[in-house]
């Protein structure tokens, strides 16, 4: 097997985890994901400053620590923190390689670029080859711009083991393994619904490393003495995070998340296996991102009696002095009637105002608010300073052919290896709406009043403008009722804000779950988002703390199951 562990999930994560994993314990390979749809936006605008910048700048300071110790233990690294300019990290790297005096062979990946004149960035979801061109020509370091997450696992293991584009199985097994580690500590217990239950609180989870093997099965765990948890719970946190249907869309295979089987392999490791592919699509997903305008925000205190009136006051003074274009209101009810303290007294009304007008965005809109402070409302305070306008974007996604892509690995040597795209693809079906018709849900007799997140588990975010959630059941027999129950009418009362959009479900017994994903809940995508909660991210502990009438006679914890095993 391969040992490929992930040091980073995103660009800000733990910058001390390249060192930890190098230092924890044996690997071949160690990955960083540092690409996101509003990191791809915040490299697009470093780029207009600097055209030489346009990559994650943190790697390379992370890198400087544990360059020397990779090279002396013989661990490639692979990252996609080339971003905008995977050529211009290459050469920073090659420059740093030689300032510490080694001799690092540094690969890269290019050809993502997608020419929209129209657009800040415009760049295609690259495949896996490419990167293991690079590999298989010697380097040491490869530095990719946007490939899909997985494919800095799925890389690594078509070099180890030699896959063709016809290996299928192997291909989706490894998607997997790296759909699972991609997110870092979040698949050993960071952000686990049941942190409490980890034996060191969820308080500093370790990194993951997957065991992949030659027929694609892997081995989820992370370096002993490291904290969090890797169990069946954990991975189908992640498996679940950021899906659709059962067919999750690749450009080098379509991986059946319905086929995936989770076992049992000893303290904090989980085996993967069972997992099944399909050709990938004849097209690539595009990410693009465009500016949209200007925002800017303030918060508005109120405190004790006549909430409503005195938010309805703001709003008309608000509308009067800057006009009501662009302008969005929301009041967030944070006050408890009775209150002994000025705080827990208070709701919060936040206005935002978005628009193309940088002028009326900025300083007129602040300054508007701030002149109310002595003519409004009994008790009227901001929790904001008067500030400027700041540019937002806009992400959008759509398809190129993949034969339409000079998908391209530059070997250490200079030489330019063409990545052909696959001979043989397939349309993809996508599975129905609603699985389950029953839009009223029965409940086992007796009920009892709880929180939903007293029998299951969720796992949420963003996907541009759309919000996924997942929901997994902790045993069999609290998945039969939720299977039945939580139908996307019963959503829509559990979250109305749900309610007049379009919802997808999706049923994925293996994991004992179901899955939403929720169309426009995040408007224009995450920079453009005026949400309390503006990448989804806590959507899923919200559904969980919902009271409801649950079964009775089901347990509330984990369980051996068919399938899924704690």
């Amino acid at each position: 097997m391969i040992r490929i562990g992930n040091a980073s999930g995103f660009y800000g994560d733990r910058f001390t985890a390249w060192r930890e994993m190098l230092d924890g314990g044996e690997l071949d390979v160690l990955t960083g994901d540092y690409l996101a749809e509003l990191t791809m936006l915040i490299l697009a605008r470093d780029r207009l400053r600097d055209p030489d910048l346009g990559y994650a700048k943190t790697f390379l300071r992370q890198l400087e620590t544990c360059l020397g110790t990779a090279l002396e233990r013989g661990v490639r690294i692979v990252t996609n923190a080339g971003g905008l300019n995977p050529a211009g990290l290459a050469a920073a790297i090659e420059s740093l390689t030689t300032r510490l005096g080694l001799a690092a062979k540094v690969g890269y990946v290019e050809g993502d670029t997608i020419q929209r004149p129209d657009a800040l960035s415009a760049n295609a979801y690259l495949g896996a080859f490419g990167i293991a061109a690079c590999l298989d020509g010697g380097a040491d370091v490869v530095v990719t711009g946007r490939v899909t997450d997985a494919s800095l696992v799925v890389g690594p293991a078509i070099a180890r083991y030699g896959w063709s584009r016809d290996d299928l199985d192997q291909l989706a097994g490894a998607t997997v393994a790296g759909h699972l580690v991609e997110c870092g500590a979040q698949v050993t217990g960071g952000n686990f619904s049941f942190f409490t239950e980890l034996a060191d609180g969820g308080h500093r989870p370790g990194f993951p490393i997957a065991e992949v093997h030659a027929d694609g099965s892997t081995v989820l765990t992370k370096h002993p003495g490291t904290g969090g948890a890797v169990t069946a719970e954990t991975v189908t946190a992640q498996l679940l995070y950021e899906v659709a249907g059962p067919a999750y869309l690749g450009p080098d295979v379509v991986t059946r998340l319905d086929t995936v089987t989770l076992s049992p392999d000893g303290p904090d490791r989980v085996r993967v296996s069972g997992v099944r592919g399909t050709p990938p699509p004849a097209t690539l997903k595009v990410g693009v991102n465009n500016l949209g305008g200007f925002r800017n925000s303030m918060t508005f205190v109120l405190c004790g009696l006549d909430i409503e009136a005195k938010a309805a006051l703001v709003r008309g003074q608000i509308e009067e002095a800057v006009g009501t274009d662009g302008l969005e209101f929301t009041l967030a009810r944070t006050d408890h009637p009775d209150a002994a303290d000025t705080e827990a007294a208070s709701a919060l009304l936040h206005v935002h105002l978005r628009h193309g007008d940088k002028a009326r965005t900025g300083r007129a809109f602040s300054a508007a608010a701030v002149e109310l402070a002595l003519a409004s409302y009994p008790g009227c305070t901001l929790t904001t300073l008067p500030g400027d306008a700041t540019p937002y974007g806009v992400f959008t996604a759509d398809e190129v052919p993949q034969d339409a892509v000079a998908h391209v690995a530059v070997l250490p040597g200079g030489e330019r290896v063409p990545i052909a795209p696959p001979t043989r693809t397939a349309s993809v079906q996508g599975a129905p709406a609603q699985q389950n018709p029953i839009t009223g849900g029965p409940s086992l007799p007796p009920t009892r009043r709880g929180a939903l997140g007293e029998l299951v588990g969720a796992r949420s975010g963003d996907k541009g403008g759309d919000a996924n959630l997942g929901v997994w059941a902790r045993n069999d027999a609290a998945y039969a009722w939720l299977r039945d129950w939580l139908t996307i009418a019963c959503l829509a009362e559990l979250l109305p804000e749900t309610a007049p959009l379009s919802v997808r479900r999706y049923e994925l017994p293996n994991l004992r779950a179901v899955n939403f994903v929720i169309e426009g809940l995040l408007g224009a995508g995450v920079a453009a988002s005026t949400r309390f909660d503006p990448q989804a991210k806590a959507l899923g502990e919200l559904l969980r703390g919902r009271v409801v009438d649950l079964p009775a006679d089901v347990p509330t914890g984990p369980t051996v199951a068919t399938g899924v095993t704690p």
